[in-house]
């Protein structure tokens, strides 16, 4: 079978052209809620420590949950990443073939359990916990043709106009416009 395709290239190209397009169409005509699940499902669990170091909120923060966290059903793994500002983001993945709200809810009872362990501050605070998406979906990059506007207008622009219409929009690379208002408190 493979000497007559050998002889006859033509013929294996045109198969081939033919299986690709039939495959496009077929791929057209697929539900979406078909396609299968490539990236897992991951959960962001975000709090803050007023004053705190990276090492204490280690220590005082990410410990607890993480030893909560540990043993949650078809977790593959989690890791923390922690700021000297006070800032705690720890992301747990779970397996592919999982339900992300399932996976959302489990971490969240998980959570309210090792509330008891962190500081007073922190439950203060909050420990919002989240789906989370593993890479960005889309990203967006505004120029000026003209250079008529600069990078702060740009900045601004997206701000106002971008952030408030995509949840969980960051914009990089910019820097805002700022005012400062002060009032006379000594009227005559």
């Amino acid at each position: 079978m493979s000497e007559f395709f050998i002889r006859r290239p033509i013929v294996a190209i045109v198969i081939a052209l033919l299986m690709v397009i039939v495959g496009a169409i077929c791929l057209i005509g697929l539900p979406i809620a078909q396609y299968p699940n490539i990236a897992p499902p991951e959960i962001q669990i975000v709090t803050h420590y007023t004053g705190a170091d990276a090492l204490t909120i280690e220590q005082s923060v990410a410990a607890p949950i993480e030893q909560r966290m540990s043993g949650v059903d078809n977790m593959n793994y989690m890791y923390s990443i922690n700021a000297n500002n006070g800032d705690m983001r720890m992301i747990v993945d779970f397996d592919v073939a999982t339900e992300p709200n399932t996976d959302q809810i489990l971490t969240q009872l998980r959570v309210s359990q090792a509330q008891s362990q962190l500081p007073q501050d922190v439950n203060n605070y909050g420990v919002t916990t989240s789906k989370s998406a593993a890479s960005p979906l889309i990203m967006i990059g505004l120029t000026s043709p003209n250079k008529t506007y600069d990078q702060v207008f740009l900045a601004n622009y997206a701000y106002i106009n971008l952030v408030d219409s995509y949840y969980a929009c960051q914009v990089s690379g910019s820097c805002r416009y700022t005012g400062r208002v002060s009032t006379r408190c000594d009227f005559g």
